[in-house]
């Protein structure tokens, strides 16, 4: 810092750097093109402003890849695969409560068993329970409902499980009606075959029983 601050001696506190200016002639080493090549995505404006996985138009990495099953509905957020929009809770963790106490997703986090009451609750069937507890929460599984009704408590929704569609099945085709059994083929006489009159035993018995003549 000089002793005496006069036009003269005004300096700025860090030095200057000088920015690339561009465009000022091919003498200057950034002219004609500007740096940018001929031609191109890259050489137009706003070029270099493309989300992230962008690849030039040909099809991305994340789409080329096979996908997972799991939960993408609405409420299963954040959307990925096999996850879901509810926190686990162990019955074998409720033994901290007291008889009789209320268990509600403030008394949890009250507890530490949760961080907050941003998502839902759902109590699962791992552990034992011992206590008498009125449980409030938003699922249940059936293991956990069991213990816990078994300790002597009672288990009641917060909301409301979604009932699942069934799918419409087309409707069955309608038998086809038996076919009527044919009718028997009259047999027809054979020119010059005689049908016999009579069954050879019964011609014997006629002869038998006739009178002999003296």
């Amino acid at each position: 810092m000089p002793k005496e601050l006069n036009l003269t001696s005004l300096k700025p506190a860090q030095s200057r750097k000088d920015r690339k200016r561009i465009g000022r002639g091919i003498g200057s080493g950034k002219g004609r093109y500007s740096g940018r090549g001929i031609k191109g995505q890259k050489s137009r404006a706003g070029s270099h402003k493309m989300r992230a996985g962008f690849e030039g138009g040909q099809m991305p990495i994340y789409m080329r890849l096979g996908k997972l099953r799991g939960a993408t509905s609405k409420d299963a957020m954040p959307i990925g695969p096999f996850r879901t929009s509810t926190a686990p809770v162990n019955v074998g963790a409720l033994d901290r409560f007291d008889d009789g106490a209320e268990v509600t997703p403030e008394s949890l986090v009250e507890q530490g068993l949760l961080k907050n009451t941003k998502t839902d609750v759902k109590l699962l069937g791992n552990g034992e329970l011992k206590k008498k507890l009125t449980v409030r929460v938003h699922a249940i599984s059936a293991t956990a409902r069991q213990k816990v009704e078994k300790a002597g408590g009672t288990v009641s929704l917060l909301k409301e499980p979604k009932v699942k569609k069934r799918k419409k099945h087309a409707k069955p085709k309608a038998a086809a009606p038996a076919p009527a059994p044919a009718p028997e083929a009259e047999e027809t006489p054979v020119a010059g075959v005689s049908e016999p009159t009579a069954e050879p035993e019964a011609a014997d018995k006629a002869e038998d029983q006739a009178p002999e003549e003296e």
